[in-house]
């Protein structure tokens, strides 16, 4: 009986979601209105839709999985910096990047994606920028979308019992679906409904566990006889410090902040916001939302781990997958008809946190393809119209290519997103931040620092890190800003009018 509620609920809320892609298939005239929603988003929608597509369903399964480790393998240590740094970036990039991105991608030639913003921003007329770019979007972004996929199977295979490969399927399709018809404006509007959801379903699923269990401290003294810590979890637990985590170790996961300049999905979303001024309140409701999020997150881990040593014995416990804890503690807090509902309810936020990021994913990745690649190589032979169907059809192709390397059943969300995060903060990250505030920069070493950062994640993700364990964003990201600064260097300046026009955005910056 509870399956059958909790399919009903899954079932209306995709509805939902599909009527919303509906509507809004109507609303897209123009290819700004396909990939920006013609630059009219309100601050609610962008902050919501900003760090809903950014987290995904790492969030709800990921990052409780690796808490859920405890003390084996410093998973609580790494989940908490993992956390902490993601925290500090978010704040960050609204801060340096939001507004400044939002008013030159409009003031350089009206930009609509990351690589024809690059390609303005420094009037680069052999289109390498623009291309290499839009590669390193595609290749990542199959990456990170086999990630939701991948998360969206687990879903439906722990709830339902689906085979694997059926349950990817599923998701994959409804995914799609809207992600073809409403493009940007779809996927924003639905994810303000699927960012409050993961807000609500974080809060609510560890109270109603540690309620549960009688209270925080009996919650905690359980979780922490389930480990090594004889005297409960400490700072030295939390933070790894103390217990083989060094000063190296720390900055590694931590750069996982740094990611944040280069994420194609959020950055796109402040390039569509109405107007600039709406920077700061977006910024706020973010951070509340973030915060608030990573830190359940985390504790949500933790007293999964707590609760379910009442559940199941203790061999099942050391076998249990931990990025399934959300699934489990809902299946087995939430029984009977009337919690049933509320059950599917929480169950359909790990949902809206998979489809929040891979509906983004799907519409970059086709707007690089269509706009970025498409428009260099039939140049004047496609129209405006023709490009949206392009789109339409890359949206499928890329789809299908994620299903394919999501097929694997065991595939890891947390490591899959770890590799697409750092290969677009790398990539990306320092050239975007550096074009915003580095007059000298010119278009050589903008493509030399993407170049640098994208390969870079790839030869140390698989031929270093196996000798050198730090996570390939920091070393690529440090390698992109070098390769910037000494070719643009060694190259010519640039041209007077790119430099006049800096000048005069940072003097209407200043002003505003």
């Amino acid at each position: 009986m509870d399956q059958i509620i909790h399919a009903a609920v899954f079932v209306l809320y995709l509805l939902v979601m599909l009527a919303i892609g509906i509507y809004f298939y109507r609303a897209n005239k123009s290819q700004t209105d396909y990939y920006l929603g013609g630059r009219k988003l309100n601050f609610w929608v962008t902050s919501m839709s900003a760090q809903a597509s950014d987290m995904s369903g790492w969030l709800m399964m990921g990052l409780p999985g690796t808490a859920f480790l405890l003390t084996k393998n410093l998973g609580l240590a790494e989940a908490f910096w993992t956390a902490l740094g993601l925290a500090i970036g978010t704040y960050l990039n609204w801060l340096f990047l939001a507004k400044r991105l939002r008013n030159y991608s409009e003031k350089s030639g009206n930009s609509i994606t990351i690589p024809t913003y690059l390609e303005n921003r420094f009037r680069d007329k052999t289109h390498l920028i623009r291309i290499i770019a839009a590669l390193f979007i595609v290749i990542f972004f199959l990456i990170y979308t086999a990630a939701q996929f991948s998360a969206g199977a687990k879903l439906f295979n722990a709830v339902f019992g689906l085979d694997y490969k059926i349950a990817l399927l599923i998701g994959a399709l409804v995914i799609v679906l809207y992600t073809f018809l409403g493009g940007f404006l779809a996927v924003c509007w639905t994810d303000l409904i699927q960012g409050t959801l993961m807000f609500l379903a974080l809060i609510i699923l560890p109270v109603l566990a540690v309620t549960k269990l009688g209270g925080l401290a009996e919650t905690f003294n359980l979780a922490a006889a389930l480990t090594d810590a004889a005297e409960g979890l400490g700072f030295a637990e939390w933070t790894g410090i103390g217990r083989g985590l060094g000063a190296l170790g720390i900055i590694s996961i931590a750069a996982w902040g740094l990611g944040y300049f280069g994420q194609p999905h959020i950055l796109v979303r402040f390039m569509g916001i109405e107007k600039a001024e709406h920077i700061k309140p977006a910024r706020r409701i973010a951070m509340v939302w973030v915060v608030v999020t990573l830190f359940s997150a985390v504790v949500l881990g933790v007293i999964g781990k707590a609760f379910m040593s009442t559940i199941v014995s203790a061999e099942e416990l050391m076998a249990m997958d931990g990025e399934k804890i959300f699934i489990y503690m809902v299946q087995h807090l939430l029984t009977g008809p009337i919690a049933a509902i509320l059950a599917g309810l929480l169950l359909t936020a790990v949902l809206a946190a998979i489809m929040s990021t891979a509906d983004s994913q799907l519409l970059v990745t086709s707007s690089a393809i269509s706009e970025d690649i498409g428009k260099n190589l039939f140049r004047n032979k496609i129209n405006e119209q023709n490009t949206i169907w392009v789109s339409r059809i890359s949206v499928l192709i890329i789809a299908v290519i994620a299903f394919i390397i999501a097929r694997n059943p065991d595939s890891s969300v947390f490591d899959l997103v770890a590799y697409a995060w750092a290969g677009f903060g790398a990539a990306f990250g320092p050239a975007i931040l550096m074009s915003l505030y580095w007059k000298r920069m010119n278009w050589q070493g903008t493509l030399a620092g993407i170049l640098a950062g994208g390969i870079s994640v790839l030869v140390w993700r698989n031929f270093i890190k196996t000798y050198i364990d730090l996570y390939e964003l920091l070393p690529a990201f440090v390698i992109s800003v070098i390769f910037i600064v000494v070719v643009s260097l060694l190259t010519s300046k640039p041209d007077e009018e790119i430099e006049k026009e800096f000048d005069e955005f940072i003097k209407a910056e200043r002003q505003s």
